[in-house]
């Protein structure tokens, strides 16, 4: 709890040793995100945070079951796992401190968003929290989010010659881009699977839209309980067994994700502010209008059992040849 006699320097150090404290794995973001959220619901970024950051747990050990770890060499592997931990790291170090400039402003109640120049916060969302706090448009706010994070992470991570050279321009992502084998998933108890696929993920506007998508989907009247049930009484534990055990489905479950990944500890890095060179389009603002069919359980597993199929298929032969 914070206390008005406190200095500004006391607040900084209380939101860069919690911001620090939350930022060690993927796991413990997703918590973070989470727990915020059902604090605050008026932050409906978080809950989209907090999906989002599951999903990268679950990308995160697919990496380590056996088609994967068959297809791709060691080094390849960890390559892809430290590009989804990267980019997340970064998009935690970024939001974290603004969630916690909010929950201050609010128990103090005075706004006290001037403090996220410390924490090299773009112009545009410190006026964009101002706006906020003035109107309370939330809707307005978790777009805002959603265009400031893809913001941050464009040219440490999307272009990096590094990644580039190592990542993207590689042919598991090539493949994985090309058959939409990726998605983000929104899942139920009841065994219903919402989403959308990942496609063009090096396009900033492509990663807005589907921000966009994703939270539409989460706050769908016919959605979102259940998927507040699911958050609630689902551990997360960073393998997709936490809603594939409500799945009749016939693959190998991954491990928790802290039984196959060490903490790693990440070089930060001096962000400069996106905002003053990238113009925000018009339509990164736009909402976006989906329809109710939106369920794609079937069609990502489609896909899951036919990547399976090939590798099993791709393995018998390769032992004929070697027998």
């Amino acid at each position: 709890m914070f206390k008005l006699q406190f200095k500004e320097d006391d607040y900084i150090h209380y939101i860069t040793k919690s911001t620090k404290a939350h930022n060690f794995d993927n796991i413990s973001r997703t918590k973070a995100y989470e727990k915020f959220y059902f604090k605050y619901p008026e932050i409906k970024w978080a809950l989209v945070a907090s999906i989002v950051s599951r999903n990268a747990g679950w990308n995160m050990t697919d990496l380590r079951l056996p088609p994967y770890e068959q297809i791709l060499s060691h080094v390849e592997q960890m390559r892809l796992f430290l590009t989804y931990e990267r980019a997340n790291w970064l998009i935690f170090s970024d939001a974290y401190p603004q969630l916690l400039t909010y929950q201050m402003s609010v128990q103090l109640n005075k706004p006290c968003f001037h403090l996220l120049k410390y924490f090299n916060v773009s112009t545009f969302m410190i006026d964009e929290w101002i706006y906020f706090w003035q109107t309370n448009d939330q809707n307005r706010l978790m777009i805002s989010l959603i265009i400031n994070e893809q913001n941050v992470i464009q040219q440490p991570i999307i272009n990096n010659d590094y990644y580039k050279y190592h990542i993207f321009f590689r042919l598991p992502y090539l493949l994985q881009d090309f058959f939409l084998v990726n998605a983000i998933i929104i899942p139920t108890k009841a065994g219903q699977l919402y989403g959308q696929f990942v496609h063009d993920f090096t396009k900033i506007s492509k990663r807005i839209t589907l921000g966009k998508e994703i939270a539409t989907i989460i706050f769908k009247p016919h959605i979102y309980p259940d998927l507040i049930d699911f958050i609630m009484t689902t551990e997360t534990t960073g393998s997709r067994f936490e809603y594939e055990q409500y799945l009749s489905i016939n693959i190998p479950y991954s491990r928790p994700l802290r039984l196959l990944y060490q903490i790693h500890n990440h070089t930060p890095i001096n962000q400069s502010d996106w905002s003053r060179q990238t113009k925000v389009k018009k339509a990164w603002r736009n909402q976006v209008v989906l329809g109710d069919d939106i369920e794609i359980g079937k069609s990502f597993y489609k896909k899951r059992y036919l990547f399976y199929a090939y590798f099993y298929i791709r393995k018998m032969f390769d032992n004929d040849i070697y027998s």
